[in-house]
This record gives structure tokens, sequence and C-alpha cells, in this order.
């Protein structure tokens, strides 16, 4: 069973090409800001996170994104988040040339880790959670739902 927590959206910088390593190929998207809205938290993305991405030989992009959030009350919560981004080639290219394509047309999901100081925030310190992503042209959004 799953609740919806909130919404994050991230706004990206330019991708760094780093280029075929033994693991695959490697970029690293640059995290500059963000939002984060419902009922459960509201806040904003602080600059300075990134998005390292593993581009396997099968056409999955393997995502792991390390970034701050510092909520509307001023505490500030560290996210680790780990997914999978894969879709049909043609769709893929659309999205890798900036295009904004509909999100069911490819596959885009999230596992959330949530690190916090603040009392009221353990909750999220104590929860997986799950985001279902969409990539457009200069960002990313995850709806994030915390199994129960």
């Amino acid at each position: 069973m799953a609740e919806t927590a909130f919404r994050i959206e991230v706004d990206l910088g330019e991708a760094v090409e780093v280029g075929r390593t033994p693991y695959g190929g490697r970029r690293v998207v640059e995290i500059l800001a963000g939002r984060v809205s419902g009922a459960r938290r509201a806040g904003i993305v602080v600059s300075g996170g990134a998005d390292w991405q593993i581009l396997r030989e099968d056409g999955v992009t393997d995502i792991q994104a390390r970034y701050v959030i510092k909520t509307d009350h001023g505490a500030h919560v560290l996210v680790r988040s780990e997914g999978l981004r894969h879709g049909p080639p043609g769709v893929l290219d659309r999205i890798a040339a900036g295009e904004a394509v509909d999100y069911s047309l490819y596959y885009f999901r999230t596992v959330l880790r949530f690190e916090a100081a603040a009392s009221e925030l353990q909750w999220m310190n104590r929860s997986i959670f799950v985001g279902l992503g969409k990539r457009e042209p200069r960002s990313v959004s995850l709806e994030v739902h915390e199994l129960l």
C-alpha cells in the first residue's frame, strides 16, 4: 500500500558526458534548484546536488541522485534517489533531444530514502518512498509515494 506524500520538481543543468568506463557510459547532471509541494511536505531543492547516471548497454539509464531539500520550516533533508529510466529507442531519442514526451511512453521509477534531523521529519527517516518520474526538457518531476 502507498500514500502520495509530495511532489519534487528539480531544474537541471547541462549534462557532463564523462564517456565510456568499465561500468558503461557515464554522465553527471547538475541539480540547480527545485520545489517540493504537497500535503505532507513543502520547500525547495537546494542547488549543489547531482544525478550520476550509468548508460547501460541495454538502453537503460541507471540513476543515482543526491541532493538536499530545505523545508518551508527551515529544516534540511538529505535525499538519496536511485532508479531506472528506459523506453523505446525513438522515445528516448526525443527525450535526449530536449523534447517534451508523454511520460506514459517510458518507464521512470526511483526509490527514495530521506535523512532528516528535525523532530517533525522523523517519519521520513523510517519509510521507503517510490518516485514516479517524468523527464522534461530542463527538469525532472517525481510524484513521491510513501510505502506503508
